[in-house]
């Protein structure tokens, strides 16, 4: 057997690591091997995958959802909710942490985009911690991981990429994603009260101060904060939900609904609009590039028969379902280390998908244990997507040293998360065969 379509990786790392963009990469490896394994017809199928991305209506929903978390940065929404939350959570141990987390699921299922929380968040929550002597390994750990849970927390641009690939529904895949979403962030939230109970100084409780609002005043902040926003979860994920609404459909009532918000709490402008809709073009076109070169290769890849080399070798391995769905798990977790979860998706789901179908394995449980594995990535040193972000934003005595050890313990907590999932299907499982099957 001709085994030339496994070169196509050891070809994409080396343009990786020389620093070619992740999408042009995709896009050389593809042509170098499709015109090795077809000749210049490869050109033609490129203008069919190219067609076939750009028509791709399930796709569609990505610039919406990209859309709304740019104008749900800009709305104010943040400092209203962080206010609100935390008039609740400051008096707990750890309070300040507790009302972060809280707030990243929040702002999370509002905007569906992974990355924008962890900024948002961090730039309101470093310097209040900070200021009442937060342990900064905490800080950090707390906003790394709080701002992760975009990928976890629907809706999430993730699963919208995913689902065409896997050949799942993404209204499937939103719903499934719920339970395992908010297992994480209970967990984050039971291990910052349990440690700050027993060591204050990690987390002091705010005392109360002659500036402490009344309970009406408390009710009244709250429901100006909170309210607006989940309304507009409600119409994202309660339509998907509620059979209502496609996801493309939904998430264009979030986009939609992103803007009410603005002029609800009397934010929008016209620059305010244009600066989204250049942000939303500027994201929307890099993932759309990557999934068209991801597109290409895996066209490569399966025409140069890839698919059956990979069928072969895990069948000479005799791994069973299980030893092929951990394998694929754990080269994702490496592969978090180098590329971004666009490229891990639109590589690994098409060449392993079908051979984890093949083997019983159910494809919407697959994908959220995907999910949970490439989001601990995105938290793991030495690479740690999670830590650039905070670095980014942090105060300059903030080390390296900081941020590795305050993510470990919830890389742990993810860890846990994850042996959840895999133990218990049902967890995943059994929201969107309630709410998402016919009778």
């Amino acid at each position: 057997m001709d085994y030339t379509a496994l070169l196509l990786f050891p070809f994409l790392l080396v343009l990786l690591f020389a620093g070619f963009p992740v999408a042009f990469a995709m896009m050389a490896t593809a042509f170098v091997f499709g015109i090795w394994t077809f000749g210049w017809a490869f050109v033609f199928q490129v203008s069919e995958k190219i067609e076939d991305v750009a028509s791709n209506f399930v796709l569609a929903a990505v610039p919406l959802f990209v859309f709304m978390g740019t104008m749900m940065e800009r709305s104010g929404i943040a400092n209203r909710l962080f206010e609100a939350i935390h008039l609740w959570t400051r008096r707990l141990p750890g309070g300040l942490a507790i009302g972060t987390v809280l707030m990243c699921i929040v702002f999370a299922a509002s905007s569906g985009v992974v990355g924008a929380t962890e900024t948002v968040v961090g730039l309101l929550a470093i310097p209040v911690m900070v200021r009442y002597g937060y342990n900064k390994e905490l800080i950090v750990g707390t906003i790394c991981a709080g701002g992760s849970l975009g990928t976890i927390i629907p809706p999430s641009v993730v699963v919208v990429v995913m689902g065409p690939l896997a050949n799942v529904s993404v209204g499937d895949l939103m719903v499934g994603m719920v339970f395992p979403g908010l297992i994480m962030a209970g967990a984050y939230v039971a291990y910052i009260l349990v440690l700050c109970w027993f060591n204050p100084a990690a987390g002091p409780r705010i005392p109360p101060g002659p500036d402490e609002p009344p309970l009406a005043d408390k009710l009244r902040i709250t429901a100006k904060a909170l309210v607006p926003p989940l309304c507009m979860i409600f119409a994202v994920l309660g339509s998907i939900m509620l059979g209502w609404a496609a996801p493309t459909e939904a998430a264009a009532l979030g986009a939609a609904g992103s803007v009410v918000l603005t002029i609800f709490y009397r934010s929008f402008t016209l620059r305010v609009l244009h600066e989204a809709m250049m942000k939303t073009l500027l994201i929307s076109t890099m993932i759309m590039a990557i999934i068209l070169g991801g597109s290409m290769m895996t066209g490569a890849f399966v025409g140069a028969g890839g698919i059956g080399i990979a069928q072969q070798l895990v069948d000479s391995l005799a791994l069973g379902p299980w030893g092929l769905l951990l394998i694929v798990l754990v080269i994702a977790f490496f592969a978090g280390f180098f590329l971004d979860w666009i490229s891990i998706v639109l590589i690994l789901i098409p060449i392993f998908g079908p051979l984890l179908a093949m083997a019983g394995i159910n494809m919407v449980w697959f994908c959220i244990a995907l999910l949970i594995v490439i989001q601990t990535s995105y938290l793991s040193p030495p690479m740690a997507p999670a830590i650039f972000y905070f670095r980014a934003i942090s105060p300059p005595d903030f080390t390296t040293g900081h941020m590795y050890r305050g993510v470990l313990p919830f890389i742990g907590l993810q860890a846990v998360t994850l042996a959840i999932v895999l133990s218990f299907p049902g967890v995943v499982l059994w929201l969107p065969k309630m709410l998402l099957t016919p009778g």
